[in-house]
């Protein structure tokens, strides 16, 4: 007769029978994708030598310091960058020169449903949606409901002075949260949620300073590093699955991961 306590127990997300987490433990997709590619790439260094057959996991999701520099010794030796051509970097320079601006600022507000650990996320996005769509059917009307909206749902501490966050510049921000904001000309309520590692943003700009761009030349470094970090990714998502390949990997979908990086 099978025992109740193992039809009750909580699944165990492994990579060759390597536990990522603790049993009573419920990880958001997102954060076992992380764990896994970064066990991957632990047992990896280990059959390159590079790292102690004795290095042993942990279910928290922090590794040694001897497993982080063998992981960044077998990068370097199975990922090849190569530096991008002068063609290259002029190309995505003309592409992206908004990018390249100083001293661009926006003056901004925003109605934050925010992330916690447990949240369904599905659940939230619907919560959102209807606050979003009032604002951008009401934008630029007499009434201003963003304020109430923002009074009303927002998590931010902004919400009681309507999600007002001032004027901000990209170093004021969240990468991807800058991203959505900077090198635009849009003004008015953005014309989709803005996802960010706190959470749904309905963002209004109410004004932009757009700045200067900067010459080529001046930040061509940028642009180098840029191009660099584009072919990393690639090379590093293409290494990851080609270990997920020839592992045993269990309870997490690593073919669901855009952006497989280990942080």
């Amino acid at each position: 007769m099978t025992d109740m306590a193992t039809l009750s127990a909580p699944s165990v997300a492994r990579i060759n029978g390597v536990a990522l987490h603790a049993y009573d433990e419920n990880l958001s997709a997102e954060t076992l994708r992380q764990r896994a590619c970064t066990e991957l790439l632990r047992q990896a260094a280990q059959a390159a030598g590079l790292l102690s057959a004795s290095d042993t996991a942990s279910t928290d999701g922090v590794i040694s310091e001897g497993a982080s520099s063998a992981i960044e010794a077998l990068l370097e030796q199975n990922l090849k960058v190569p530096e991008p051509s002068e063609e290259a970097c002029r190309r995505h320079y003309a592409a992206h020169e908004s990018s390249y601006r100083t001293g661009e600022r926006v003056r901004v507000r925003h109605i934050l449903f925010a992330v916690t650990p447990g949240v369904d996320v599905v659940a939230l996005r619907k919560q959102a949606e209807p606050v979003f769509l009032d604002a951008r059917c009401h934008d630029g009307t007499a009434v201003d409901r963003f304020t109430e909206a923002a009074r009303k749902f927002s998590n931010c501490p902004s919400g009681a002075d309507g999600g007002d966050l001032g004027w901000l510049s990209a170093e004021d921000c969240a990468p991807e949260f800058a991203r959505e904001l900077f090198g635009h000309v849009e003004v008015g309520v953005l014309p989709r949620l803005v996802h960010s590692r706190f959470g749904l943003h309905v963002v209004e700009v109410l004004e932009r300073e757009p700045g200067a761009v900067q010459s080529f030349e001046s930040v061509r470094g940028a642009v180098v590093n840029s191009l660099r970090q584009q072919v990393f990714v690639t090379a590093l998502r293409q290494y990851l699955q080609l270990l997920a390949g020839e592992a045993t990997v269990d309870g997490v979908d690593l073919d669901a991961a855009d952006t497989p990086l280990v942080q």
